[in-house]
């Protein structure tokens, strides 16, 4: 059998949990990395001020700050991700969306399975992250910014932004998924076999597509991971998901939720697409591997 042409997309039942997540990890920290100064931007775009003046007196974005906090996201990235795939992968095959033909509830349901294992292990990276990103932020490292956040607000700053987290990601990580798994049989209807341009581009729309749909419940997020660097009272006392979305309301109305649409879309757009084709060509290699191994004692048990 030709080791190119095997079903390399089956991984649950080709490679193991160890190997899905060396993967997943991988493509993790490639997503994140690529696209971070965007992510910055978007943040920096999201988080509410309490005056307009403060806003057009910030200094100028330098591309050397937009690189503030990308240490937090490797750290927390590749566990994380390695975590987020192997759950999905595992999930996949447990609710039957490897079987032939579309499964966009199976793949669904994988995905938002995948999002909670992730989200809870990421949450405290992404505080972090987030509190570095901005433009007035003072942190130089990441261990700094950490002991800061935690003497002055405690543990539950690390994972007050946890639950709208988790009912944004939920969402956004079911619909990217039953996406990519729908254009990626659209793109690649003759497969199972490997085709980088299919991933790339299944990945980008799913990306874009999931991001888009998602952005009111990510600006609520921002505000709540970042609401202790605020100066204003209100913002920096904003409890939860209600309060944090009526202040969004009541500054800004409903443009207010869409603050950050256009990076966080050409951020998510290209990072999915980046990180399903280092994913899918880790699997590929993998699998490659296991096969040739197998192909090879199979021809050496014969010989004997």
């Amino acid at each position: 059998m030709d080791t190119d042409e095997y079903d390399y997309e089956s991984l649950g039942s080709n490679t193991t949990m160890t190997q899905n997540a060396f993967a997943g990890a991988l493509a993790g920290i490639a997503e994140h990395c690529a696209m971070y100064p965007v992510d910055s931007i978007k943040t920096r775009m999201q988080v509410l001020s309490s005056t307009t003046a403060k806003v057009v007196q910030q200094p100028p974005v330098t591309l050397r700050n937009l690189w503030k906090g990308v240490n937090s996201v490797v750290l927390g990235a590749g566990p994380a991700h390695a975590l987020h795939f192997a759950t999905y992968e595992y999930c996949k095959d447990y609710f039957g969306a490897n079987a032939s033909g579309h499964h966009p509830l199976a793949s669904a349901a994988a995905g938002a399975c995948a999002t909670l294992a992730h989200d809870g292990l990421m949450n405290p990276f992404d505080v972090v992250k987030q509190r570095m990103q901005l433009r007035d932020s003072t942190y130089k490292t990441i261990r700094e910014c950490a002991r800061s956040v935690y003497a002055k607000e405690g543990i539950t700053a690390f994972y007050i932004s946890l639950p709208t987290t988790l009912v944004m990601s939920i969402p956004f990580q079911s619909i990217q998924f039953a996406t990519y798994e729908f254009f990626r049989k659209v793109l690649n209807p003759d497969g199972p076999h490997y085709d980088p341009k299919s991933h790339v581009i299944a990945g980008g729309l799913a990306g874009a597509f999931a991001s888009s749909v998602t952005t009111p419940l990510d600006v609520i997020k921002t505000l709540l991971q970042t609401r202790g660097s605020n100066q204003d009272a209100r913002i920096r006392n904003a409890r939860g998901f209600r309060e944090a979305a009526s202040l969004i309301m009541e500054r800004h109305g409903i443009r207010g939720f869409f603050r950050g649409f256009r990076p966080r879309v050409l951020t998510h757009m290209p990072s999915a697409a980046i990180s399903w084709s280092v994913y899918e060509y880790i699997k590929w290699m993998i699998n490659t591997r296991n096969n040739t191994q197998q192909q090879k004692e199979k021809e050496n048990f014969i010989s004997l």
